[in-house]
């Protein structure tokens, strides 16, 4: 297969290493200018999760083929993006006259409707995924890694055609299990809320990874996620399991739950957050975008959060 990464970003850069150590043909797009900036090779420390729970070491120099143009007569057979969600908006207005015949994976974070959101993209050629990786660059250095599952799930139906079973098929043949949700939108915007809670209690704290390890702390950020849920239902989903969980479980059992989870050597996501917040990716500026974004949307909704509300002079932007 012929998979063109949309940027050289964290995520496409862990996964396209993956694609291309299974036989496939990998190329980064990359903004002007930016491939003489970026270099032709990727220092690559990592953990991968495939085959070792707790992530085999891989060291190498990784050489990259990057490129600066980009037009609808390409032959790429997969265009993978995975950019910071508030950027979505405009990775999808400069594919939507690219794409050509390519399958396009959006492997991304999302508060907005899917449907929306990839509307100038026609919708059957549309794939939604989300990684089970994290970390990020210094330089030209990645330090990071994934886990052995990724996320896949229907969206209209997304999930009944060629195009989802043909990425489907490429994840497992390169070594990932893949989870299947029957409601993609939902899951997307569950794990924003996820995602929005820890990373309220991190910027008041000492950090994301801070807060996994803390049993209060995690704590305070399951009532954060558990406040946010009738959000979910303003914006016409649910919580699905996650949120069943989440509103049903005493937050001091889940937060044990966590913790002996990664207790027993199953410390593959947290080292991936530390890698996150060791980076520019995990700056406090790029933290802040979602507690931030996930307030304005309670705010247009008329959705009370008052726990949320109260930290809000930790993520204001300035």
């Amino acid at each position: 297969m012929k998979i063109l990464m949309f940027g050289r970003g964290t995520i496409n850069s862990l996964y396209g290493w993956a694609f291309e150590k299974s036989g496939h043909t990998v190329d980064f797009y990359v903004r002007p200018g930016r491939a003489a900036q970026y270099g032709s090779t990727v220092a690559l420390d990592i953990r991968d999760g495939r085959v070792d729970p707790k992530g085999a070491p891989v060291r190498e120099e990784w050489p990259v083929s990057l490129r600066e143009e980009l037009t609808a007569d390409h032959d790429y057979d997969l265009i993978v993006v995975s950019v910071n969600h508030d950027q979505l908006s405009e990775a999808v207005a400069f594919l939507s006259a690219r794409v050509g015949k390519a399958t396009v994976l959006v492997f991304n974070n999302i508060l907005n409707d899917p449907a929306v959101e990839l509307a100038p993209i026609p919708h059957e050629q549309v794939v939604w995924g989300f990684p089970g990786g994290g970390g990020g660059f210094s330089g030209n250095k990645l330090s990071g890694g994934f886990v052995k599952a990724v996320f896949l799930g229907k969206y209209g139906d997304s999930n009944r055609t060629g195009r989802y079973r043909t990425v489907r098929d490429l994840f497992r043949k390169t070594g990932f299990s893949v989870v299947e949700s029957s409601n993609f939108r939902n899951w997307l915007w569950f794990h924003f809320l996820v995602d929005a809670g820890l990373a309220a209690r991190g910027l008041k704290t000492d950090g994301m990874a801070h807060v996994l390890t803390s049993r209060s702390e995690l704590e305070q950020a399951i009532l954060l996620m558990r406040e946010a849920l009738p959000l979910l239902k303003a914006k016409g989903g649910r919580g699905g399991l996650g949120g069943l969980i989440v509103s049903a479980a005493p937050a001091g059992l889940l937060s044990l739950a966590v913790q002996k989870y990664i207790g027993r050597g199953n410390d593959l996501p947290l080292f991936l957050i530390e890698q996150v917040e060791a980076t520019a990716h995990g700056s406090r500026e790029a933290t802040s975008l979602y507690p931030r974004d996930v307030l304005a949307e309670a705010r247009r909704l008329g959705v009370a959060l008052p726990r949320l509300e109260a930290l809000e002079p930790f993520f204001r932007q300035e």
